[in-house]
């Protein structure tokens, strides 16, 4: 007990002496108190079921996430809470490499507010509440940025070797790591002073390393006809209708990174881009080596995505990497009163949050929640004892299929069932022949549901691959009040035609 009482005096006294360091902590323990309110979301069950089925990579992204999130409950066991624990680990150990990344390229006066822009920002909740791929991407370009840093001012050449490293298990991550290569060559090839590394072996023995620790990734694919670098280049760009200018999804793109950054930061970023652009166009003056290392680093990715947004929808967290090195460029132009702000305006945030997560007193009209899944998979029990010579299948691609395996034993289905990807379940199972003739049970979620009592109808899609489909009630799910908050439709479908067209 004395121990205890010692540990916690000396913990107090670390932070009082430290401001900045008592906020950045603080926020992680705000976001630490929400963490047990935080149930499964969906991409915490389809992110939990890759590495439940261990493999070199996946259909939409390599597989890091996947490993993590095997390996955390392998060792503490198969629960929403060390789902979440592992994503708030991780994520706090990205935030101890950013403080080191950062104090090397700013002065102590300028410091905090670097951290103190990423540590308040909802980015760095969304890393800490929800397993994404972005979860070690963030981790592993921060490594990445920090040794080259190192190997690049400070002439360490194991750094160089590290850098390959991490910039390989960035790519083990998400592709979007693709980008720290290209950064890199893009700044030696910029930087006077810096291109004598070109002549060097350090930055090209980072390159092969980095080729040797992505190579799994290029392996898999090359023994699944390239799936997934197809789905994340072609498949994505296939969406792009004409190319027509959409000023709806350029507004969507500024107000999703505003709440992911919060206003000034973002504003910052933009003005900042255009005055270093401006400058480098038109005179050709080149920033000092450090800003210009961080820019590299910056600019392909944030710009890139930003002048993609009027034709394309740019999810939220396509952005995230580059606001590693963004937050550092901003620190020398962000105002002390406009960091008080934003600190405020975190924290009021954050304990909405907190209050819709206890209350869910505003209802997410989309699977995109964290809410009613458990309750889901205690209906779709009962529905299995019932009915235990169907097999069960969802068409909502992956998210209550993931849902649902992560809850049950018996396997759930998804869009392969009807001739669909169905992302990683369509690798699992690329042939369903074995459930040729058999009946089935389709979930089907109905998001914009308005009357409880009306029957559901059958998704078009799935009729020509069952001889006859019959409604059954549906799955309603209720708060604590009583009200009808989400709604399930559910039918029963019979003679299974596998290869209907």
């Amino acid at each position: 007990m004395e121990k205890t009482k010692n540990l916690t005096e000396r913990i107090r006294r670390l932070l009082s002496s430290y401001p900045i360091l008592s906020l950045i902590v603080s926020f992680q323990l705000l976001r630490l108190a929400i963490l047990p309110f935080m149930g499964l979301m969906p991409q915490d069950a389809y992110y939990y079921f890759y590495g439940q089925h261990l493999d070199w990579s996946y259909f939409d992204h390599p597989g890091m996430i996947g490993y993590l999130l095997r390996f955390a409950t392998d060792l503490f066991g198969s629960t929403v809470t060390v789902v979440k624990m592992t994503d708030f680990t991780v994520s706090s150990l990205s935030i101890w490499v950013f403080y080191s990344l950062s104090k090397n390229f700013l002065p102590p006066t300028k410091h905090w507010v670097a951290m103190l822009l990423a540590s308040s920002s909802i980015l760095w909740s969304m890393l800490s509440l929800n397993s994404t791929p972005d979860v070690p991407l963030v981790l592993f370009w921060s490594l990445s940025l920090w040794s080259l840093e190192k190997a690049l001012f400070k002439a360490t050449f194991h750094n160089w070797l590290l850098a390959g490293i991490w910039m390989g298990l960035a790519f083990n991550s998400k592709y979007t790591a693709v980008l720290l290569p290209f950064g890199l060559m893009l700044f030696l090839l910029l930087s006077p002073t810096q291109r004598k590394h070109l002549l060097k072996p350090g930055p090209w023995l980072s390159l092969i390393l980095f080729a040797a620790v992505a190579y799994p990734v290029y392996y898999w694919n090359a023994q699944n006809d390239f799936v997934s670098f197809a789905f994340q280049s072609t498949g994505r760009s296939s969406s792009v209708s004409g190319f027509g200018f959409k000023p709806k999804l350029l507004g969507g793109f500024m107000a999703t990174q505003m709440a992911l950054v919060f206003p000034a930061a973002f504003i910052t970023l933009i003005v900042l881009c255009y005055k270093y652009l401006k400058r480098i166009i038109v005179s050709w003056k080149l920033p000092s080596d450090k800003t210009l290392f961080l820019g590299a680093f910056f600019l392909p990715t944030f710009l890139g995505f930003m002048l993609l947004s009027p034709f394309y929808w740019i999810k939220i967290n396509w952005l995230v990497p580059s606001y590693i090195s963004g937050f550092i460029l901003i620190a020398y132009f962000f105002k002390r009163k406009w960091v008080r702000s934003q600190i405020i305006i975190s924290i009021v945030i954050h304990l909405l949050i907190l209050i819709e997560l206890t209350t869910y007193i505003v209802p997410i009209r989309s699977d995109d929640t964290w809410w009613g899944w458990e309750a889901l998979s205690e209906e779709v029990s009962e529905l299995r004892t019932n009915y235990p010579d169907h097999f069960f299948f969802s068409t909502d691609n992956y998210k209550t299929a993931a849902i649902l395996r992560f809850y049950q034993d018996a396997p759930t289905y998804s869009t392969n069932v009807i001739g669909e990807n169905g992302l990683q379940f369509g690798i699992l199972d690329p042939d369903l022949s074995f459930l040729e003739g058999q009946n089935a049970i389709l979930i089907d979620s109905d998001t914009r549901f308005k009357n409880e009592a009306s029957p559901g109808i059958a998704p078009e899609k799935v009729s020509p691959f069952f001889q006859e489909i019959q409604v059954l009630p549906p799955i309603i799910l209720r708060n604590k009040q009583g009200k009808a908050i989400r709604k399930f439709n559910v039918f029963a479908c019979t003679n299974y035609l596998v290869n209907a067209k």
